[in-house]
């Protein structure tokens, strides 16, 4: 049986989309008989502490304001345990990506690195971080990407790497939206959407990379912009409200905060559209959440949206390319109600089928099995 060291800076209590699908993947190996020991490096101020989960244990390493010190302590607190791990994993992160390797050496176990969005698109070109990023991948037996186009970043910092493309998921059994949930949306809807307007939903942690004021500005230039209330949800930039304040009255827009997951059920149901207009991304779970509930996708082909989203399922367009985003946008608000729900449908069929929770603690499986192989 597998028992691994699993080492992350995201886990809960920690909130966004990669504590969520760190702590969902790590489920998912618990459940398949994997004993997981997770060291959490945490920027919070919390005890250290050694805790029992079901399936595995809890480290929590504060990392504060000296990261050196937490990471060596990590090494202590791990010897006095005296575990044979077969496995350590890196989940992303530079400071998981620093010890990890380490780590790995010391307990003579293989390092598999779970590379993320951010840690392979903006790591690859940081001076900050590029140096650790790559030793880490030089130093795995395995390495993990949650979008195809991401293994030639891989292979161009480490030529001998083995990589492995394993989708994020959505448990479609449990992720649904209740009628209580949709009725609330229609309420939010009813009062904040003028009738004959479509709304596109623009949900999560907004940063440069997710192409907001890319979108507004296609948006405003395709002439469309009254036929579409937008709702932004989450943290948005200084820059994008200050533009949509400048255009209140030519681009309908509502603002909520940043939601914990199971809050945006209604919020979904609130929207037409789904947008996704990011220059480089990983695997967003809002793709793979908006699709599963049938919500159409007005997504470019940036990172993992290009293993997930299409025309077949919403409205795509190359990442960055105005043009293209404007046709996209054009042909979004020309869509009738039937085409909508065509498309909804299609995108709640393809997550049911490909990006299963069953999927992805398999592919994880198989790329421990290899690891341990080579």
């Amino acid at each position: 049986m597998a028992r691994i060291l699993w080492i992350t800076e995201h886990y809960p209590p920690g909130k966004g989309g990669m504590a969520e699908s760190c702590d969902r993947i790590v489920r998912g190996l618990r459940a398949a008989g994997a004993e997981v020991d997770v060291a959490h490096l945490t920027r919070r101020a919390r005890p250290w502490k050694v805790e029992r989960e079901h399936g595995g244990r809890l480290l929590t390493a504060p990392l504060e304001d000296d990261p050196e010190h937490a990471l060596r302590r990590l090494w202590t607190a791990l010897t006095a345990e005296n575990a044979a791990y077969t496995h350590v994993v890196a989940f992303g992160g530079t400071h998981s990506m620093l010890a990890a390797p380490v780590l790995a050496a010391l307990l003579e176990a293989p390092l598999v690195t779970l590379l993320r969005g951010n840690d392979i698109d903006v790591g690859a070109f940081s001076m900050r971080r590029r140096g650790v990023l790559a030793d880490a991948l030089r130093a795995s037996a395995r390495v993990c990407v949650v979008a195809r186009s991401h293994a030639p970043l891989v292979k161009a910092l480490a030529p001998d790497a083995a990589v492995t493309f394993v989708a994020n998921s959505v448990d479609t059994a449990q992720w649904r939206v209740l009628p209580s949930e949709r009725e609330r949306g229609e309420r939010w809807r009813a009062a904040n959407v003028a009738a004959g307007r479509r709304t596109i939903g623009i949900i999560g942690q907004l940063k440069s990379k997710k192409g907001v004021g890319f979108l507004l500005g296609a948006l405003h230039a395709s002439g469309h912009a009254g036929a579409f209330h937008l709702l932004l949800v989450g943290e948005v930039e200084e820059a994008v409200t200050g533009w949509l304040d400048d255009r209140a009255g030519e681009v309908p827009h509502s603002f909520l905060p940043f939601l914990e997951r199971y809050d945006l059920p209604a919020v979904y149901a609130s929207c037409d559209l789904v947008a996704l207009p990011s220059f480089y991304d990983g695997m967003p779970n809002v793709a793979l959440e908006a699709a599963a509930l049938g919500v159409p996708l007005l997504a470019s082909d940036a990172g993992g949206l290009a293993d997930v989203a299409g025309d077949g399922i919403g409205f795509a367009f190359p990442a960055g390319d105005a043009h293209a985003c404007r046709a996209a946008i054009d042909r979004a608000a020309r869509a009738d109600g039937a085409e909508l729900a065509r498309l909804g449908a299609a995108g709640a069929a393809r997550v049911r089928d490909r990006f299963t929770p069953a999927a992805e603690t398999a592919g994880y499986l198989a790329v421990l099995a290899e690891a341990a192989g080579r």
